[in-house]
């Protein structure tokens, strides 16, 4: 049975508390569910994920706290600690990891002024290289993103009153500021969250889109041309506080778009959390049956073409009808989550803790 059909066999049942890697992999267990990966050291010392590629079914990335990388090559049974030894030293939050294959990878370190790095490694993170550091105190970068192998953008909060836009064509070797006269005026107090290092994505050759919130109304913003020129949309999910917005976008070809999100802060009712867009994000319906809490990750699974994954604090849920209506499929706490090409999905987050997707039972 394939993993979608399973998502919708899963559903049917209650949701079930999270066990740990054991309880998901229980006998008897139905559909699918998270199954943990012990990342050792990295859950020992509480690191937090919030950057996460997902290259396979067996090969991810994830980047968090305290400047550590690690990559898995066998499905998350042993992690290679790849972590650049400069990134540990400062302390630096990688917030968000792009990976080309194995062996190439792109992570952004985020915080004001010279905080907001961009790094690169062609060799599994033996070495890595650093390819930008702000030099701008008034910008701080939250994601990245890439189009392809070679070309790749990188979003900064607002400065003088615009967001700011990196730009590479060469995998991230190089970067430079892109002009502002396409991009328009933002809100006040509006930002990007770097939150899942989804606030940023890019689908096919030339679209892509940024989430905002912080302001008087979270809204999308669509590009159509690598960030030269943006539209902006407002969506259906609440604004109207700095810890309010749309944290994660996922879109499958270029028109089909989810927008998750809510309140971040802990105990804070997040109602209306998620929108869908049939139209490349110049217009957001509120989902009918959203997520029963805030959620900051998102993910289209690639074989269910109306099938996606959300995840935040209090839990994982899925949508069967392009986000439409939202069911729990999992508990336990993740920050953000990606599928590969292959169908192997990944989810990351607090604690050390990384899952992947996997059949019950």
């Amino acid at each position: 049975m394939c993993a979608a059909a399973l998502l919708a066999a899963v559903v049917a049942a209650p949701a079930r508390a999270d066990t740990g890697a054991a309880g998901l992999a229980a006998p008897g267990a139905r559909g699918v569910g998270w199954a943990l990966k012990d990342t050792g050291p990295a859950a020992a010392q509480g690191v937090r994920f919030r950057g996460l590629a997902a290259v396979g079914h067996d090969e991810a990335w994830v980047a968090g706290s305290k400047g550590t990388v690690l990559r898995t090559g066998d499905g998350g049974r042993t992690w290679q600690d790849v972590s650049p030894p400069g990134a540990v030293a400062e302390g630096l939050e990688l917030r968000d990891i792009e990976a080309f294959d194995a062996r190439r990878a792109v992570a952004l370190s985020i915080g004001e002024g010279a905080a907001s790095r961009i790094l690169r490694t062609e060799d599994g993170g033996a070495t890595w290289t650093e390819a930008f550091r702000n030099p701008d105190p008034r910008a701080f970068y939250d994601c990245l993103t890439f189009f392809d192998s070679r070309h790749g953008l990188a979003v900064s909060d607002p400065v003088d009153g615009r967001f700011r836009i990196l730009a590479t064509d060469d995998g991230g070797r190089a970067w430079r500021v892109l002009p502002d006269a396409g991009m328009p005026q933002a809100l006040p107090g509006e930002a990007g969250f770097a939150a899942s290092g989804q606030c940023l994505v890019a689908s096919g050759p030339r679209d892509v889109w940024l989430a905002t919130g912080g302001g008087a109304a979270a809204r999308v913003l669509h590009s159509g041309d690598r960030g030269l020129t943006w539209r902006v949309a407002d969506s259906t999910v609440p604004g109207g506080d700095p810890a309010r917005g749309v944290f994660a976008l996922a879109f499958q070809g270029r028109t089909t778009g989810l927008a998750l999100g809510g309140d971040y802060r802990t105990g804070q009712a997040s109602p209306l959390a998620a929108a869908r867009s049939a139209d490349a994000g110049r217009t957001w319906t509120q989902a009918a049956t959203p997520p029963p809490a805030y959620r900051s990750g998102a993910a289209w699974y690639p074989y269910g073409r109306t099938v996606a994954l959300a995840v935040g604090p209090t839990g994982t849920d899925v949508t069967l009808d392009a986000g439409r209506s939202w069911r729990g499929l999992d508990g336990g706490s993740f920050d953000t989550v990606t599928c590969a090409g292959d169908g192997g999905c990944w989810a990351a987050g607090e604690k050390g803790r990384v899952a992947r997707l996997e059949r019950r039972g």
